[in-house]
C-alpha cells in the first residue's frame, strides 16, 4: 500500500476501526474513505454496491460489525448473526465487483470452538461446539472467513482474514448492557470508586482465563498483514498471555483505585473457560503485540477517569 492508495475503512467510529484510521494517519495516509453508519447502511446491499461503485477503493478493512459482550451477544441473537452476516457479505460482494486490490477482513476469537485445545491454533476451526452464549456472532464470524476464502477460490480475489483476541482502548463501549469484560470492569470500579460504594460484583466465578490485547496493536498488525500476508484461511492476532477475570479485575481496581471489595454473582455466566490464541503464525511472519496489559490499561483510564463518560 501507498499513501495516496484509496483506502476505505468499514466502521471508523468504532473501536478498531478508529484505531486504523488512527494508524493510517500517522503514517501520512491521505486518502482514505469514511462513512459513518448514517451515511451508508452496510446491511442494505443496494446502498452498499452504489457505494462501491462510485468510490472504487484499492484497499478495504473490514471492522464493521455488530459487538457486544456476553449479555448483548446472548439476547440479540438474531439481530447479531443477521446484520453481520449482512455487511460482511455485501462489502465482500461488492469489493469482488469493483476490483478491490485486497480486503482484511477482522473477526473474533469467539470463532473457536469452547473447549478447544489451549492455546487456540488456526487447525481448530470447525472442530467442535462452540460457546452457546455466543454461537450467533461466532457463525457470521465464520461465515466471514468462509466468503473470503470462497472468492479467492472461485474469482482469485486477494481477500484475507484475520482473528484478534479481545481488544480494548481508545473509543471502547461502555454501556453495561452491551460492553466487554475489561471496559465494563472499569466503568464498574469508577463509578464505585466515586459513590464510596463498598463493593463491586463481578459476573461468574472469576476463573475464565481470557487474553486481551490493545486495539492500537491490532491496527499495527492490519497494516503489517496487508503487506505481509496472501493466503487463504486467516491469522490470530493476539499477545500470547493470559489472565484470570479475578486478577483482571484486581488490576482494574488497583489503577482505579478503588478501596472496596469484590463479590462474585454466580447465577450469570462464566462464557468459556478459557480463550488464548496460538500466535505462532503470526509471530513467525516478524509481528509482535508491544503493548502491555498494565500500560494499555492505565493509559486508557487516564484519558477516562475525567470526563463524565459513564453516565
Amino acid at each position: 500500500m501507498h499513501s495516496s492508495d484509496k483506502i476505505y475503512v468499514a466502521g471508523h467510529t468504532g473501536m478498531v476501526g478508529s484505531a486504523i484510521v488512527r494508524n493510517f494517519t500517522a503514517r501520512g495516509f491521505n486518502n482514505l474513505i469514511l462513512r459513518t453508519s448514517k451515511e451508508l447502511d452496510l446491511r442494505d446491499q443496494q446502498k452498499t454496491h452504489s457505494f462501491f461503485s462510485e468510490e472504487k477503493p484499492a484497499y478495504v478493512f473490514l471492522a464493521a460489525a455488530k459487538v457486544g459482550g456476553i449479555l448483548a451477544n446472548n439476547t440479540y441473537r438474531a439481530e447479531f448473526l443477521y446484520e453481520n452476516l449482512m455487511i460482511e457479505s455485501n462489502i465482500i460482494h461488492a469489493s469482488y465487483l469493483n476490483g478491490v486490490e485486497k480486503l482484511l477482513f477482522l473477526g473474533s476469537s469467539c470463532i473457536y470452538p469452547r473447549l478447544a485445545p489451549q492455546p487456540m491454533n488456526e487447525e481448530s476451526l470447525l472442530t467442535g461446539q462452540l460457546e452457546s452464549t455466543n454461537e450467533p456472532y461466532a457463525i457470521a464470524k465464520i461465515a466471514g472467513i468462509k466468503l473470503c476464502d470462497a472468492y479467492r477460490d472461485q474469482y482469485g480475489c486477494n481477500f484475507i482474514s484475520a482473528m484478534p483476541t479481545n481488544l480494548y482502548g481508545p473509543n471502547d463501549n461502555y454501556n453495561l448492557a452491551g460492553s466487554h469484560v475489561l471496559p465494563a470492569l472499569i466503568r464498574k470500579f469508577h463509578e464505585a470508586k466515586i459513590s464510596d460504594a463498598h463493593e463491586v460484583v463481578l459476573w461468574g466465578s472469576g476463573k475464565p482465563l481470557r487474553e486481551f490485547m490493545h486495539v492500537d496493536d491490532l491496527a499495527e498488525a492490519s497494516f503489517f498483514l496487508m503487506d505481509h500476508f496472501d493466503q487463504d484461511g486467516f491469522v490470530n492476532v493476539g499477545t500470547g498471555e493470559e489472565i484470570s477475570i479475578t486478577d483482571l479485575a484486581l488490576l482494574i481496581k488497583d489503577i482505579v483505585g478503588f478501596k472496596g471489595d469484590i463479590v462474585y454473582d454466580n447465577t450469570k455466566p462464566d462464557g468459556m473457560p478459557r480463550k488464548l490464541l496460538d500466535v505462532t503464525r503470526i509471530n513467525e511472519m516478524g509481528w509482535r503485540a508491544k503493548i502491555h496489559l498494565i500500560d494499555g490499561i492505565r493509559d486508557v483510564y487516564s484519558h477516562l477517569s475525567d470526563q463524565n463518560w459513564y453516565a
